[in-house]
């Protein structure tokens, strides 16, 4: 088959360099017809100033995009508050799209999104980074095949040391500070196992030093008849990207792993704990070895591909991508919890 023509709507995303990288690594599946240039924003942004990984790219403005022949599908990498208003106008011209995240501060704006997707028949994708990480698609096999048995316990840590000030002053344009622009891709996770928590509870404060309203360091407490489930971020957490850590337990086993990711040519670790063998592993603890990778967003990219061309049924519903929203504004402290 033909590449599927696409455009990318944003460079101001702190994904779109990357996910353009991917895009780049895929000219079998994608032809990249042509790049919006969205630096004139008012919205807050911490990237896109570097235009080198759209080089020998069209600069277009979006109707020019939208006019290209036989476009087909759109990537939308604006930052996070303009991210919505940019896909709605992708959907009301019936393409399909990825979207990063989150789903914007307003929950009326994103679910009239979703309700445009879902009238039109159109395809969104939305760009949490770990929808197609082996280790976090284990764990959600674990849970379905009852290795685990009742899941108990989800912790898992976004914290980074990137950015220095400007991150931290990039943050304070958010309410939601870090819980909403990083806590968002745990709770997609946690979410797709556990479905929708009865009470969200959200700690958000200012490490001292740091502006007092960046919110850079947060908790959010997801709470489940049998479960709790904590979210953890703080951007200034030393050597904190390689201490992320995702752990899930249950009454039959946990699994457990720290980092969650590695782009360094070694595979990923995890360590699974069971209390009874099942048809793959026997009780006791396993070292389990996730194969190495180079980049978090190709195999996204190619279920996208699949959905675009319908060979394949998105996995991650409309009513998912609502219901993570409702969860990420109110672990953030945007919204109450709702029941």
């Amino acid at each position: 088959m033909e590449p599927i023509k696409i455009g990318q709507i944003g460079i101001c995303h702190e994904h779109a360099s990357a996910k353009m990288d991917a895009l780049r690594k895929l000219p079998e599946l994608f032809e990249i017809v042509g790049v919006v240039d969205d630096r004139a924003t008012t919205a807050a942004r911490f990237a896109g100033d570097n235009v080198e990984p759209y080089k020998g790219l069209p600069w277009l403005t979006e109707e020019a995009l939208f006019a290209v022949p036989g476009l087909q599908a759109v990537v939308v990498e604006t930052p996070n508050t303009d991210l919505v208003s940019t896909a709605r106008r992708c959907v009301a011209r019936g393409f399909p799209i990825h979207m990063d995240k989150p789903g914007g501060e307003d929950p009326k704006a994103f679910a009239d999104l979703l309700a445009e997707c879902d009238q039109g028949q159109v395809p969104l994708q939305m760009g949490y980074m770990f929808r197609n990480n082996p280790a976090m698609q284990f764990c959600r096999e674990a849970v379905q095949k009852g290795w685990l048995g009742e899941v108990m316990e989800i912790h898992g840590d976004m914290s980074h040391d990137y950015g220095g000030e400007a991150y931290q002053d990039y943050l304070a344009k958010f309410s939601g500070g870090i819980l909403f622009n990083l806590g968002c891709h745990l709770i997609d996770l946690v979410t797709s196992i556990m479905g929708r928590p009865e009470s969200v509870v959200p700690v958000l404060r200012s490490v001292s030093g740091t502006p007092a309203d960046a919110m850079n360091n947060g908790l959010a407490v997801l709470a489940y008849p049998h479960a709790l489930v904590t979210i953890r971020a703080c951007s200034r957490v030393a050597g904190g990207l390689d201490r992320r850590r995702f752990l899930l337990s249950g009454t039959g086993g946990s699994i457990e792993f720290s980092p969650m990711e590695r782009f360094d040519g070694l595979p990923l670790e995890a360590r699974l704990t069971l209390r009874e063998a099942n048809e793959s592993y026997a009780a006791g603890t396993h070292t389990l070895e996730f194969p190495a990778r180079d980049d978090r967003y190709v195999d996204q990219l190619i279920e996208f591909a699949q959905i675009v061309r319908g060979e394949k049924i998105n996995p991650y519903t409309t009513k998912h991508d609502r219901m993570v929203q409702d969860i990420v504004l109110a672990a953030s402290g945007y919204t109450p919890w709702k029941i």
